[in-house]
């Protein structure tokens, strides 16, 4: 996404920093934006660079904003990774769709709306300052899956604007108008402000 505005980047793979089992201990706030910092927070303290950290998820109205920054560690299931943790927590969430239009029902109210929205937020952390941007496509989650790019909830996750589920829309399209794209996009001009 920041390659398009001339903004040179280094993952932490090629600065050889090796993945840490400590790093799951970072995302224990409740909001996205407080997980973001503390990403680039210690990212940022390990490496002395500029660092962007983010953290996103799926907030569904029905489920009173859940997963919401659980969304990775929906599911419970902490001895899934991959495909199968994304299997489990798409599970639990249809699961939990399911329990709520049955409550809605002995109450003689309608299925609830599947309206949901993806947020990301993208925070930068250098030796001075701190910025965060916060990004959101709004979509519903539909109950039988369509599309094979993308991971997570992105089979679940139908977007108008997309013209299908994220797992049916292109990578360019994603990289254009996704929650991640709009939260880094609007990161930029506060990294422009730092680099010049």
């Amino acid at each position: 996404i920041l390659h398009d505005f001339d903004i040179e980047t280094i993952d932490l793979e090629k600065l050889g920093i090796p993945v840490s089992a400590d790093e799951d201990a970072i995302e224990s706030y409740p909001t996205f934006e407080e997980n973001a910092l503390a990403k680039a927070r210690y990212f940022h303290g390990l490496t002395g660079m500029p660092t962007i950290g983010d953290d996103s998820g799926v907030v569904v109205d029905a489920l009173d904003g859940a997963p919401g920054v659980l969304s990775k560690r929906y599911s419970g299931r902490s001895d899934l990774a991959g495909v199968e943790l994304d299997a489990a927590n798409n599970r639990k969430l249809l699961r939990e769709l399911e329990r709520c239009d049955v409550e809605r029902a002995a109450r003689n109210e309608p299925p609830a709306t599947r309206s949901a929205r993806y947020v990301s937020v993208a925070a930068y952390v250098d030796r001075v300052s701190e910025s965060v941007r916060e990004g959101v496509i709004e979509g519903r989650i539909i109950d039988v899956p369509r599309g094979t790019d993308g991971f997570g909830y992105d089979p679940y996750f139908e977007v108008p604007e997309l013209g299908g589920t994220f797992a049916e829309a292109s990578w360019e399209l994603k990289s254009r108008l996704s929650h991640r794209a709009r939260s880094f996009r609007a990161l930029i001009p506060a990294l422009r402000v730092r680099v010049e």
